[in-house]
């Protein structure tokens, strides 16, 4: 089975029933190491969710780590908008914290199981490539995964490293966005509401409603279009140009400024506008249309795809830190389309550019006891004053749903 990498959910599941939008599926009934859980599970994305049962099974990894390992899997009954026409992969590897597990965090996940069992160190990198190249419905344009450990071969230059914020997601304090060299000149808690994430699963750079004006703005002041159709900006139409034409020298770069390990300083990750320009597959026989590899975001910051695709990422859980550098095959007609350069001083930016507040699932859970508790309260009030019982409605929050607008989705091939 084709596994889509995620590192912004954290259950491994794969089909168990045939699908219409799926080519193999994992027959439970065929397995003899198989072990059902009897335990039903939901995971929701803004787009797409599936229900399942949770189960055991026998995985060996084909390269570098010797024996068999149980791990937790879900087996996929039911979706919604998850598997896709044309999309090649069959389930999802979910490589996030076990905070986000469902139905809870008591479920180990595949990498904890892995870590645990075969003793390898806890980190793993991912090198995903696609640089300049159409954006087609395979859901794939290779890459590689390393579990427990770094590979050399996959990047050159120096790893630069910064500290996860919080172990849930993989979430990082962004201290400032550069477009074209230029400073957007906004305070650096806009980039981090309410939380900036490294996600493989999302397809785009997400970024939040002000940073993302802010940034639409900037590109289309130092692009050489003087006039560009709202639309591209919002992802509802394409620009097209003569299949001779490159209008990649028509945009600048974008930065992304990371606070380095040493508080103190930080590192930029820039991409080249090959990265956020993006060739979709086959439209016209004399035109190439490209789509905005940026949208905006309701509740996240999101480090996806089209950032990742320029970069070799280290996720070293072991050290608490997610690490970047400049990926080999981040080029396009031989010419890097990535970058990364430092140390920057952060005395222009605010010591702590994170929210104090994280609504992450935890608060929430004692956010609603605290309604329910008052809706009590209220409801006993009313009755004895007026000794007719109304109804105390209460809207619990759905902690089934993974918190995160961009996570998973449509893939590449959206």
């Amino acid at each position: 089975l084709n596994i889509l990498v995620d590192t912004g959910s954290s259950n491994f599941a794969v089909a168990g029933v045939p699908d219409p939008d799926v080519t193999s599926y994992f027959n439970t009934e065929l397995s003899s190491t198989y072990k059902s859980q009897g335990i039903d599970v939901t995971v929701k994305y803004s787009q797409g969710s599936w229900t399942g049962v949770l189960g055991t099974d026998v995985i060996t990894i084909p390269k570098g780590i010797d024996g068999s390992y149980t791990i937790n899997i879900a087996t996929i009954l039911e979706s919604e908008n998850f598997f896709l026409p044309g999309v090649k992969w069959h389930g999802i590897l979910g490589l996030a914290y076990d905070a986000l597990a469902k139905p809870s965090s008591s479920v180990e996940t595949f990498f904890d199981s892995l870590v645990r069992q075969a003793k390898i160190p806890n980190i793993f990198s991912l090198q995903m490539c696609g640089a300049g190249l159409p954006v087609s419905g395979s859901g794939t344009n290779g890459g590689s995964l390393v579990l427990g450990g770094i590979e050399p071969s996959l990047y050159k230059g120096d790893i630069w490293y910064t500290p996860v914020k919080e172990e849930w997601y993989y979430q990082v304090e962004i201290l400032k966005l550069e477009v074209g060299g230029q400073n957007l000149e906004l305070d650096c808690r806009e980039y981090n509401a309410d939380k900036a994430i490294v996600d493989s699963g999302t397809t785009l750079l997400r970024l939040p409603q002000k940073v993302f004006s802010a940034v639409v703005q900037a590109i289309a002041r130092t692009s050489l279009i003087q006039e560009f159709s709202s639309g591209f900006w919002t992802g509802s139409q394409l620009a097209c140009w003569d299949k001779t034409e490159r209008p990649w020298s028509l945009f600048p770069k974008l930065s992304i400024y990371l606070r380095d390990e040493n508080s103190s300083r930080s590192f930029r990750i820039s991409i080249l506008p090959q990265l956020y320009i993006q060739p979709i597959l086959g439209i016209g026989e004399n035109l190439q249309c490209y789509r905005f590899g940026i949208s905006s975001s309701t509740n996240a910051l999101v480090i996806g795809a089209t950032v990742m695709e320029g970069f070799y990422v280290i996720f070293d859980r072991a050290q608490r830190r997610v690490g970047f550098a400049v990926s080999p095959c981040a080029e396009v007609d031989g010419s890097p389309v990535s970058e990364i350069e430092g140390p920057f001083t952060t005395a222009d930016v605010a010591s702590n550019c994170v929210s104090s507040v994280s609504f992450h699932e935890p608060v929430l859970w004692i956010a609603s006891y605290a309604l329910m508790s008052l809706c009590g309260i209220i409801l006993l009030v009313l009755i004895i004053l007026l000794l007719i019982p109304p109804r105390c409605q209460h809207r619990y929050t759905d902690n089934d749903v993974v918190n995160d607008e961009s996570s998973l989705v449509r893939h590449r091939w959206k």
